[in-house]
């Protein structure tokens, strides 16, 4: 195919009206754009609501007043220069501050506002702090997206990290197999450099981004092969977006598609509530009701995923749900004492986050286990009383 170009001012891209392009100048003012010719590739241009064009192209919706640039306060996790460290074991390494393509409902939208300072060109100061913590056991390597370093880049964060007896995982966050997979397809040097990092008893992970079947075209089936044939470890995960994946037979159609070629569902995400995000977000409980139904759809291979929000206390999984209470737990907690924590809440079907559900407060105290106690919010009734009162089976 021809080479691919990228594009970062809408004029360049001729199958959007004139007259549209000029309506989104306002957008593009505020929130950057920027593409390649490849992904743009994919959009059925006759439809309005195509959910390539959805994840991709500016809409003037994002001028609505509404959320926060930093939805899960990640700044306040900052330990060092592009270092996040909010989990014990965990750290994040923010390494770039490009993307194959910028995705609408960007969480780290901010990242690419002149003036943010959060990632770092210079990784040396997160380096020597996650050498100075031998807690740290797991790297997450992502930004921007490191696939856009230089292999010779690339490498050198990977050799410093694996330098480190104490960071046994690795992973790698990029988009770059769904936007560009031709960064993969015609650069055998990164694939190498990716697989010498992976380990027999230390696999390096690459954890990819598809958000709709679409996406997964011949070239980027053929990237994730050549990744895991390296011996790279490839998993997805993807926000679940209004308008693009928020049907189940869509989502079932992803989790499917992504289990034959043998990369794992990983997360799903509820769409954090960033600047610019408002109409891609589905409410909590109806997201919900459409991951179940599209695990319906899948064998238990395919149906890995958790439902997660990223939010600023932890990483919450919405369990489950029945007529009149819905389910949370602590998947990942930044408080020690909260992990594992297990949380009921009446339903609230207008819920978009967490938040939503905290201002009217716990309706159960969940029993004393080996997570500690939790906090004694709200009426203090048995779990298994509330439900038996709900009707669920118990």
């Amino acid at each position: 195919m021809a080479k691919v170009r990228y594009v970062t001012h809408l004029d360049a891209v001729t199958s959007i009206p004139e007259q549209e392009r000029r309506r989104l100048a306002a957008v593009t003012e505020k929130f950057a754009f920027r593409a390649n010719t490849y992904y743009l590739g994919l959009i059925d241009w006759d439809d309005p609501d195509d959910p390539i064009r959805r994840i991709i192209i500016p809409d003037p919706a994002e001028l609505e007043d509404w959320g926060d640039l930093d939805a899960s306060d990640e700044s306040a996790y900052k330990v060092a220069p592009g270092l996040e460290h909010k989990y014990e074991y965990t750290a994040v390494l923010l390494a770039h501050d490009f993307c194959g393509g910028f995705c609408r409902f960007c969480f780290r939208k901010r990242l690419f506002i002149e003036g943010n300072s959060e990632v770092s060109r210079d990784v040396e100061p997160g380096l020597e702090y996650l050498r100075n913590h031998p807690k740290i056991t797991n790297a997450l390597v992502t930004g921007g997206d490191p696939l856009l370093l230089s292999n010779k880049r690339l490498d050198y964060i990977l050799s410093e990290l694996r330098a480190i007896d104490h960071i046994k995982v690795i992973r790698v966050g990029t988009k770059m197999a769904a936007f560009n997979p031709h960064r993969i397809l015609d650069d055998p040097e990164l694939v190498a450099t990716l697989g010498r990092h992976s380990l027999p008893d230390a696999k390096l992970y690459v954890m990819v981004h598809f958000n709709h079947p679409r996406e997964l075209t011949p070239a980027a089936v053929e990237a994730l092969n050549r990744l895991m044939d390296a011996g790279v470890i490839v998993a997805n995960q993807t926000p679940l977006l209004r308008g693009v994946n928020d049907d189940p037979e869509v989502l079932g159609e992803l989790f499917n598609r992504l289990s034959y070629i043998g990369a794992t569902p990983y997360y799903v995400f509820q769409v954090r509530p960033t600047q610019g995000n408002k109409h891609l977000v589905v409410p909590i409980e109806e997201a919900l009701s459409v991951f179940e139904e599209a695990r319906s759809h899948c064998s238990g291979l395919a149906k890995r995923a958790r439902l997660v929000m990223s939010h600023a206390s932890g990483k919450i999984e919405i369990v489950g749900a029945t007529g009149e209470l819905v389910f949370f737990r602590y998947h990942r907690a930044a408080d020690s004492h909260q992990r594992g924590r297990f949380m009921v809440f009446a339903r609230n079907p207008e819920a978009t986050w967490f938040d939503d559900y905290l201002r009217d407060g716990e309706v159960a105290a969940i029993p004393e286990s080996i997570y500690g106690p939790p906090a004694k919010v709200g009426a203090e009734v048995s779990v298994l009383e509330l439900l038996a009162e709900d009707g669920a089976s118990v």
